[in-house]
């Protein structure tokens, strides 16, 4: 999962909008939230920006080794307001990854805090480094 190319300038990007592979059955904006992945012996940790997704509208998919990450944003004004300024777009965050056996997927965990979720995908035991002692005869 490490590249030795990774570019590791720190580089801002604009919220962007994601062609879908299918057509819609809502109307509105879909994102691609920006990801940080980092890798230890024992899991990989994925950080997905989801400023504004809520856990109760949040849904994260796994099947058929396809994680799905989809969150939506709604609204901030109440309904007796008026639009001024829209700065912050809303609409929906969609995102996946393909798994491969290296993840035991009955162990993911994820955890959203201030917009950030954290998912962390445990390795299966097999695929952990170890070292091997070596005896002498």
């Amino acid at each position: 999962m490490t590249d030795v190319n990774v570019n590791k300038e720190l580089k801002i990007k604009e919220k962007q909008e994601v062609a879908t592979p299918a057509e819609q059955t809502r109307p509105g904006a879909i994102f691609a939230p920006h990801v940080d992945i980092f890798e230890n012996d024992n899991h990989l940790t994925v950080l997905a920006d989801l400023p504004g997704v809520t856990t109760d509208k949040l849904n994260i998919d796994l099947r058929d080794n396809v994680l799905t990450l989809v969150g939506d944003v709604s609204p901030y004004e109440g309904p007796d307001e008026k639009d001024l300024s829209i700065e912050y777009e809303v609409g929906r965050y969609y995102r996946q990854f393909t798994l491969s056996e290296v993840i035991d997927q009955s162990r993911i965990e994820a955890q959203l805090k201030d917009g950030v979720l954290r998912l962390t995908l445990p390795k299966v035991e097999k695929a952990k480094p170890r070292s091997i002692t070596v005896s002498a005869e």
